[in-house]
């Protein structure tokens, strides 16, 4: 069986930026234990599986190399890429997922792709679990938490950008990863992170569009502002535009194609 593929570099406009994700539509969906070994395969952070559905509504799941991931924002937004593509008079298109419902993604005149998502905003913990606070070289200022992530907040942007992980402890989080951020230094930018998820896909994540559903609300109460741009600092790099309510974020980006091909299983 032939399954068309598509590569693309989401939350940026520069070839081998940002971050990758291939995306490939089906007609049905395919075996879950398949599309897991595709995901391998192609070790990449994430790979999208869309179905088109009633009401031209894309049912979409999202599988790391390792597991499959209940809310990937990235290869959402390189889905979405991929269907403007095809149809370039095609302006909005509607995906839906168990864990965060249906997400209405918009076309802008400029070349954003604006998804509408679920405001995650994290809370504060009682307790920090000690296999964070030995597992970060540095010591957060705070620690706050939501469905996805442990969020590691620093008082500088150099914090952030020389904190080392251990792989071994972090991974003892799961599910839960580990985000670490600070206000930026820089004019362009409110605000940075990085994304650990050793026991979900990888040491650290490029650009991890999901985790800015709670970064944003946070420095959104703590900047206020509801308009903030993002930079996830990881080698790669990656730019989001945010925008908070009470009960969305709109999380935007750009995306460029890398790779359209045909795979074999």
């Amino acid at each position: 069986m032939k399954l068309k593929i598509n590569i693309v570099d989401a939350f940026t406009d520069t070839p081998f930026k940002g971050n990758s994700a291939a995306v490939i539509i089906t007609e049905a969906w395919l075996d879950d234990d398949l599309m897991q070994s595709i995901a391998m395969e192609n070790s990449l952070s994430e790979t999208a599986f869309l179905v088109k559905g009633l009401n031209d509504v894309y049912h979409i799941r999202w599988f790391s190399p390792l597991t499959e991931i209940d809310f990937c924002g990235h290869a959402t937004l390189a889905s979405a890429f991929v269907l403007f593509q095809s149809n370039p008079k095609l302006q909005q298109v509607v995906l839906q997922a168990d864990a965060v419902g249906a997400m209405t993604i918009i076309k802008t005149a400029d070349g954003l792709i604006e998804m509408d998502f679920p405001n995650r905003a994290p809370s504060n913990i009682e307790q920090i679990p000690v296999e964070l606070l030995n597992g970060l070289s540095i010591r957060p200022k705070q620690v706050l938490k939501n469905q996805q992530a442990y969020f590691a907040v620093y008082d500088s942007e150099q914090d952030v950008l020389n904190v080392k992980q251990n792989t071994t402890l972090i991974k003892q989080l799961a599910p839960l990863d580990v985000v670490v951020t600070a206000r930026s230094g820089a004019e362009d930018y409110d605000f940075i992170s990085r994304y650990f998820w050793p026991a979900n896909g990888g040491d650290e994540d490029p650009v991890t569009g999901s985790i800015h559903t709670g970064l944003a609300p946070y420095w959104a109460e703590q900047l206020h502002k509801t308009k903030l741009v993002a930079y996830q600092a990881s080698s790669r790099g990656g730019t989001l535009y945010c925008t908070v309510s009470a009960e969305r974020v709109i999380i935007a980006g750009r995306a460029v194609q890398y790779l359209e091909g045909l795979i074999e299983v």
